[in-house]
């Protein structure tokens, strides 16, 4: 027996026909699958929650800004922000990145407050995001005082001078 090699152990308990073949699930299957089902739960509960990475803090600023920068006009502002080749939709109307920015700094409407609610930073790698949310904007028109609330959507690419909107879609909700 010394020039002949031994099988596995687990070979011969396969097919040895008194080891009951019960046994073997149990040791080889069930075990393990135990095993992992018990640890799963302490692995999974190390990791945090909800990951806070810095793009959606930086994004979540630049939103604000954009809010107060209605209230004051601030064409510098969305100078830097707009993207060259920014497009904007409201409903059914569409508008480029120089008819954003008159109607911001010399439209009819008076912003008077304006503010986000529910921002949700949705990222794509390191350079591209979406925002979505709510932007209430409070003022007066030719119709009146008004209040509005847009339900947002913010296309956001990170460039060497920081991040830049490349789209945004609003939606008027109905009073």
């Amino acid at each position: 027996m010394s020039g002949r090699l031994q099988r596995p152990r687990v070979v011969r308990m396969v097919n040895d026909p008194n080891v009951p073949k019960r046994g073997l699930m149990l040791r080889f299957v069930i075990r393990p699958v135990l095993l992992v089902s018990l640890c799963a739960p302490a692995a999974l509960a190390q990791k945090p929650d909800k990951e806070v990475k810095p793009g959606g803090v930086e994004l979540k600023r630049l939103e604000n800004q954009w809010a107060v920068g209605l209230v004051k006009r601030d064409r510098a502002l969305f100078d830097r922000l707009l993207a060259k080749k920014f497009v904007y939709t409201e409903n059914d109307k569409l508008m480029r990145r120089a008819d954003v920015i008159h109607e911001i700094a010399e439209g009819t409407d008076t912003v008077t407050a304006a503010h986000n609610e529910d921002m949700e930073v949705h990222e794509f790698g390191g350079t591209t995001a979406a925002v979505t949310g709510w932007l209430i904007v409070e003022g007066r028109g030719k119709d009146g005082p008004f209040v509005h609330r847009y339900r947002f959507t913010d296309t956001w690419v990170k460039r060497k001078a920081g991040w830049q909107i490349v789209a945004a879609q609003d939606y008027l909700a109905p009073k």
